[in-house]
């Protein structure tokens, strides 16, 4: 098997602000691995926020080449697990080569990810798209440049209640608000109480992280259902969510792949917890990897490639929140 890493820079059609910064470019890494005719594609992409950079995951996968590449045609399970303790301290680096593997594995088996799963995809979930934090004219004119049935509403300012407001004025779509850890306990139970009347499906992780004491006060006083992000990151954070929040949101980058990730959701849906996977601003690449885990997912954010100026691969197509897949085997990517 052979390992090749590519890096990207990926421009963004907007700058995108969330709480705590503002992007308007995204470095990614691409991994890909080959073997017996067919490549699988991975990707993971930079983030201050988990001190994670492209170099870094770089470094780290260099450092195991031999073990990847003396790698035969073992299930994706037992590849992650004999890497895991290599990559353990850089899950970002380890879902690229989680992905990539799995992608590789299905096209050599001849089949799409989700058949290989045996997953059904007739019941899938619409994918919302995200509108960043800018001024509220801003905002409503991202919304109008492209009509959707969900919009994920980045917010953390002194004006949320009055962006929302101003936004419903402007279309009937379902909202999703993502404050980033941006918000207090009583600003959490108060806004949502606001919110609900705007039409907002529920609220994700309003708090930092590490407010459990808080998260906990939110569940019980909040009207609308409380979603994990930051506060879920790897597998044994799934059952610390249950009875602080109403469901958790997996992003594969932050467990390590879609291997831990198909085993996070099957452990949220035992403790009655709603399941979501969201991306990060990544290339169709990492999307198209996402599109298998829907006939699982209760919710799904997974409209990174579409917040790019130019993408780098094609996979999946997304028609006003409506995933289609590629025809072609494993996650359906070719790179560009």
């Amino acid at each position: 098997m052979e390992l090749k890493l590519r890096e990207y820079n990926l421009k963004l059609k907007h700058t995108f602000t969330i709480s705590r910064e503002s992007i308007d470019f995204q470095p990614s890494l691409i991994v890909e691995l080959q073997s017996d005719g067919f490549s699988g594609f991975g990707e993971a992409t930079s983030n201050p926020y988990y001190k994670t950079t492209v170099p870094m995951m770089i470094q780290d996968l260099e450092k195991i080449r031999s073990l990847i590449e003396n790698t035969t045609d073992e299930t994706p399970e037992v590849f992650w697990s004999k890497i895991h303790p290599f990559l353990k301290h850089d899950m970002f680096a380890l879902c690229a080569l989680d992905m990539a593997y799995n992608d590789w594995y299905a096209r050599q088996k001849g089949k799409k990810l989700y058949e290989l799963w045996n997953y059904t995809i007739d019941k899938n979930p619409l994918t919302d798209y995200t509108i960043g934090i800018a001024s509220i004219e801003k905002m409503v004119a991202k919304m109008k440049e492209l009509p959707w049935p969900i919009y994920k509403i980045k917010l953390g300012t002194q004006e949320d209640i009055a962006i929302v407001t101003e936004l419903r004025k402007h279309t009937n779509a379902i909202f999703r608000i993502d404050a980033n850890c941006g918000w207090g306990v009583e600003e959490t139970i108060n806004n949502a109480f606001e919110l609900k009347k705007l039409g907002v499906e529920f609220l994700e992780q309003p708090m930092k992280a590490d407010n459990w004491e808080g998260h906990k006060e939110v569940f019980k006083h909040s009207v609308l259902p409380i979603i994990a992000d930051e506060s879920c990151i790897v597998e044994e954070d799934v059952a610390k969510c249950h009875n602080h929040f109403h469901g958790v949101n997996v992003k594969l980058v932050k467990c390590g792949g879609l291997t831990p990730g198909r085993r996070m959701i099957q452990e949220a849906k035992k403790l009655g917890l709603k399941t979501m996977v969201g991306c990060m601003t990544e290339s169709s690449v990492g999307i198209s990897a996402i599109a298998h885990l829907l006939p699982q997912l209760d919710y799904v954010d997974m409209d990174g490639a579409l917040l790019l100026a130019e993408d780098i691969a094609t996979g999946v197509t997304i028609d006003f929140g409506k995933i289609n897949y590629s025809k072609l085997n494993g996650t359906g990517v070719t790179l560009m």
